[in-house]
């Protein structure tokens, strides 16, 4: 790996963290495009998973005591059973080993893998609800909780993307600004944990995991503690707009590339 991969790694994780602490999302969803940008799709998953849960791991010990009980398992019991298929999903098209190829006069122009095809096609799709204003007030009733966990953990399972999911449906529960950030942090870190040990035990058994992953996951996770740390303080301020182009930008770049065979 390359400085310009670590720098690259922990100015998105600081950044990302620090901005990410008010609104419960983001942080996985911004992390992914850029692991992306150096590993493999499935590895930049599973990087994104570990920094995610690692920075879950210090919300919950700053706000996990702020959880609503029975919001954290109407949602919560949902996600982690979802998020477990979701994981599996993830380690099957892995495995699959066909691929599309886009030919021009003969000449192979680029391959398209079955996980990279669904993963980008899934960004894309994310990058339309962070960019699109339709979707900027998409909220939904306290009884659609387990649908919400569903969802959001099958998603957070296959490709990490659960945290917007989540606070749409947490966001009309009548909970306070502590108890949706406390229940926030709670739920995601029971989601991390589910889908990282899946993750483990399915690339072990593939024979697929890379190791090569843990000098930016660490830089990644210590960075995402700083920012934490420093969004608690300094960054309440920053618009949730201006997080939500960004992310949804780099997601839809990032897709389109997976899609075209450019990483």
């Amino acid at each position: 790996m390359e400085l310009t991969s670590y720098l690259v790694v922990a100015v998105s994780a600081l950044l990302a963290a620090g901005l990410t602490m008010y609104s419960g999302f983001g942080l996985g969803t911004l992390m992914l495009p850029v692991f992306a940008l150096f590993l493999p799709v499935e590895m930049a998953v599973v990087a994104t998973a570990l920094v995610h849960g690692a920075n879950n791991v210090f919300k919950v010990s700053l706000l996990g005591r702020n959880a609503d009980r029975e919001v954290v398992l109407r949602f919560g019991v949902p996600a982690v059973l979802a998020a477990i298929l979701g994981a599996l999903a993830l380690g099957y098209l892995v495995q699959m080993d066909a691929a599309m190829s886009v030919q021009v006069d003969e000449s192979e122009v680029s391959r398209v893998t079955p996980v990279k095809l669904v993963i980008g096609l899934m960004m894309i799709g994310f990058a339309l609800f962070e960019l699109l204003p339709r979707f900027n007030s998409l909220e939904f009733d306290r009884r659609y909780l387990p649908l919400g966990g569903v969802l959001s953990g099958f998603f957070g399972g296959l490709s990490g993307h659960q945290g917007a999911l989540r606070s749409a449906f947490l966001a009309k529960t009548g909970l306070t600004t502590e108890r949706f950030v406390g229940s926030n942090a709670v739920i995601g870190f029971l989601v991390d944990l589910t889908r990282i040990a899946v993750y483990v035990a399915v690339f072990a058994v593939a024979g697929t995991a890379d190791v090569s992953v843990w000098p930016l996951v660490i830089t990644g996770s210590l960075a995402a503690f700083c920012g934490v740390m420093v969004g608690k303080k300094f960054l309440h301020k920053v618009t949730m707009r201006s997080i939500q182009i960004l992310v949804g930008v780099l997601l839809f770049s990032v897709g389109l590339a997976l899609l075209l065979g450019v990483l």
